[in-house]
């Protein structure tokens, strides 16, 4: 059985390939600019190899190399990517190879063909041919004093297939000077224990001389980072991987979930505990330039990785974290979250109004009644673990420190069809600031468009602040469906002010109020945020 102090702080090498190899994921498009933003921040983690693209490929990957050679990097290799020679032409008159070189950049990446089946049908050329274009393609990179990480593209299922042929094509490469031989799990099939299997006999038969291995695994069949890791443990010391585990179909390996593991359960050096804390950070800002949503369930970098629902783990957590959290949060620059819900106890209204700066113990009344009150209106629709910016504010409420910051007198919405088709909505507000009575009209696209518009525009004079406060997004839940338009409706809205995101909740068997409820919330606790409103 393997034992943490077996590692020896080996060191491993990490290869992201989140710019090329992730850029592949359906509905992902990273311009020159985010690639550039990608490559600094994964250089600040500590990652040793960044594939930048295939410069052949595209003009946008070939300028990206030009411009990122400028960039002062101070852990990372740039890499480009590209395939071995075409079948029938010398390498030196290959435009992919030429192109390679052409990147300056000190390390290449070149995948080759490991599975007679592709061979056969993707090739369509012989067995010997693609020996010599894998010889061919690493000699001449190497002739050109580049380091050479050659992609055993396929090698798992080639090794099942045809395991004699397979182990020459990782010949070819080593024959011709090949500093890394990546064996590749292309069509993210294999096992874990198969990988380890297989690993282990090619560095049996092969016995490394001058040359090293890698692992560059797709999760089709949700194993990527098992496949990773148990790939470390057989010997290899380069894994390949992109952030988030994005990529083609189901993605690549995770290196989010790879690298911690690596450091802080198997004890192998690949980044510094200073460099990890990045992780979480690196992982957003990545999700954002990608234009796609995070998942917040993520191991170690997820916004409920560490999140605690259910009274019976908030309070041990509290006493102990590590009771239900395998690592501290902060290892991975990540945060505890303790959820508010009707299965919440004590122990989690006490932590939660900690978290919120409101310094309260198990002896104080509030805790019981807040927590009466959480589970009253949980059974009515509310969903509190959806809307932290509510809770902070019943919280306040209870206390009686929350600030309105105005007073309503009533709020009006009409919707008019016309006979020419067009539909207008106008809604009109009537409320005081600071005992000043100020009435709004506005019209909006739809009810809950026109309150808000309503209500900003009373509101603008004296709370400038209003400008920076955005809605990001607006749900509608039916609790109810058997009751059709008599159902009691749950809205969730989610604002921003451009640095915090924060979400409040309305319930209501009508929708606008519950519109209403939870448009007001979203703007007061913004508001209060805006105005460093303190307990």
């Amino acid at each position: 059985m393997y034992r943490k102090n077996n590692a020896k702080k080996r060191k491993i090498y990490l290869y992201d390939t989140t710019l090329r190899d992730g850029a592949q994921r359906e509905g992902i498009s990273f311009t020159l600019l985010d690639k550039l933003k990608i490559t600094e921040a994964l250089d600040e983690l500590g990652v040793d190899y960044i594939e930048g693209g295939w410069p052949l490929s595209n003009p946008k990957d070939e300028e990206y190399f030009k411009e990122a050679s400028r960039l002062n990097l101070k852990n990372a290799k740039l890499v480009a990517f590209g395939s071995t020679r075409r079948k029938g032409i010398s390498p030196e008159s290959d435009e992919n190879l030429r192109s390679l070189l052409n990147a300056e950049t000190e390390t290449v990446c070149i995948f080759g063909k490991s599975w007679d089946l592709h061979v056969r049908y993707a090739l369509k050329t012989s067995f010997e041919e693609n020996l010599r274009m894998i010889f061919d393609s690493v000699s001449f990179l190497k002739k050109h004093s580049r380091e050479v990480i050659f992609d055993a593209e396929h090698f798992f299922d080639g090794y099942k297939s045809n395991p004699k042929y397979a182990l020459k094509t990782l010949e070819s490469a080593i024959e011709a000077g090949a500093d890394w031989l990546v064996l590749c799990d292309t069509n993210g099939g294999t096992l874990p224990h198969e990988v380890d299997s297989i690993v282990r006999e090619v560095i049996e038969i092969l016995k490394p001389n001058g040359f090293r291995y890698g692992i560059h695994a797709h999760n089709d069949a949700d194993t990527a980072v098992a496949n990773s890791l148990m790939a470390v443990l057989a010997g290899v010391d380069q894994v390949h991987g992109t952030i988030n585990g994005y990529g083609e179909r189901c993605g690549n390996a995770n290196l989010c979930s790879i690298i911690p593991a690596l450091k802080l359960k198997l004890d192998f050096k690949c980044v510094t505990s200073s460099q990890l804390k990045k992780l979480t950070e690196i992982s957003n800002l990545v999700a954002e330039l990608a234009n796609v949503t995070p998942i917040p369930w993520q191991p170690y970098v997820g916004s409920t990785a560490f999140a605690h629902k259910g009274g019976v783990h908030v309070s041990p957590v509290r006493e102990k974290s590590s009771t239900y959290e395998h690592i501290p949060p902060q290892m991975v620059g990540n945060l505890r979250r303790i959820v508010v819900s009707e299965l919440a106890g004590k122990s989690t209204i006490i932590l939660k109004t900690q978290e919120l700066g409101l310094k309260l113990d198990e002896k104080d009344e509030i805790i019981d009644r807040v927590l009466k009150k959480v589970k009253r209106l949980e059974k009515v629709g509310y969903h509190f673990e959806a809307a932290d910016a509510s809770f902070e504010l019943l919280i306040r409420s209870e206390l009686g420190i929350r600030k309105h910051f105005f007073n309503l007198e009533s709020y009006r919405v009409i919707v008019e069809k016309r006979e020419d088709g067009k539909l207008v909505t106008e809604a009109t507000i009537k409320l005081y600031v600071d005992g000043e009575r100020i009435i709004q009209t506005e019209e909006g696209n739809g009810p809950v468009n026109a309150l808000d518009r309503a209500l900003r525009s009373a509101l603008e004079k004296a709370y400038p602040e209003l400008k920076n406060i955005k809605l990001t997004d607006y749900k509608v839940r039916v609790l109810q469906e058997k009751q059709g338009t008599e159902a009691v409706v749950r809205v969730l809205i989610e604002t921003t002010d451009g640095v915090r995101t924060w979400g409040t909740i309305g319930v209501s068997p009508n929708i606008i109020e519950a519109s209403w409820d939870a448009l007001v919330e979203s703007i007061e606790y913004g508001l209060m945020k805006e105005k460093n409103e303190t307990p």
